[in-house]
């Protein structure tokens, strides 16, 4: 069989319409086969499949609700949607997979958002927290059924290694690097032996970060980020990727996003 080359982008975009300039500006410059977006902000009709279609992306896989969250998938390769789990159990837009026709044809591609989790990391008086945690743990029992090749990327919204924030011992009491989030993190990663591409690539304790708060005046000077953004595969899938890309530039563009693409290769 003939092996084939595969590229996958995640972005979390923060509103797909307001930023399709930069969409646009990365696609052209970039041509991942598949962009995977978070937080789109948008509900399904009001997505720009027009701008999309004029890049040369045609297919689509959209989970959208009206004004908050949302998720889509995008590709210039052939896939059909696959899944959509409401792993928040309130009917939140927070999750679509897709199963690939083309290159690498069967494996999975899952796009994810996972709640912020509020800023107090006690459910007992913040429920965000809670639901945070309870949305790990169904994406848990999910994850203990994966049977096939299967990738699953987007925001985490927690940044688990000491080196996937700028300050370890300043963050451990906030939300995203709280002991908790990062223990409950680890029982989803176990579940079905997930491999960290991103630290497959750039291996901890080298500095990696894929948000930055808009707070910060100039984000670069300060540099206090976080990764809060994933691809994580299948251990098969995971022995396939060939290169990692974290697009720290795009953090610096016109109306940027507070997030920025990552991009992994793979040689299926």
């Amino acid at each position: 069989m003939a092996s084939s080359n595969l590229s996958v982008a995640t972005w979390n975009i923060n509103s797909v319409r307001l930023r399709m300039p930069i969409v646009g500006r990365f696609l052209t410059e970039q041509a991942p086969d598949i962009l995977c977006l978070q937080e789109i902000k948008c509900q399904e009709h009001q997505f720009p499949y027009e701008a999309f279609r004029a890049l040369g992306y045609e297919h689509f896989a959209v989970h959208g609700q009206k004004g908050y969250h949302g998720v889509a998938t995008v590709g210039r390769v052939p896939f059909h949607e696959f899944s959509r789990h409401d792993w928040q159990d309130n009917g939140e837009a927070r999750h679509v997979g897709i199963e690939l026709e083309g290159p690498g044809q069967g494996t999975v591609i899952e796009n994810v958002y996972i709640p912020a989790g509020g800023d107090e990391p006690d459910r007992a008086i913040n429920p965000k927290f809670g639901q945070k945690l309870d949305f790990l743990g169904r994406m848990t029992r999910w994850a203990e059924t994966v049977d096939r090749p299967t990738l699953i990327v987007g925001d985490f919204n927690v940044a688990p290694l000491e080196s996937d924030v700028w300050n370890h011992k300043a963050l451990l009491k906030v939300v995203s690097h709280t002991p908790i989030e990062v223990e409950t993190l680890q029982g989803f990663m176990d579940a079905h032996g997930w491999q960290d591409i991103g630290r497959q690539h750039r291996s901890a304790p080298e500095r990696y970060y894929s948000w930055w708060s808009y707070r910060s005046k100039d984000w670069k000077a300060g540099d206090r980020g976080r990764r809060l953004d994933h691809m994580w595969a299948s251990p098969e899938l995971a022995a396939q990727s060939v290169a990692h890309h974290v697009h720290e530039d795009c953090r610096d563009w016109e109306k940027p996003s507070d997030h920025v693409p990552l991009v992994t290769e793979f040689d299926l």
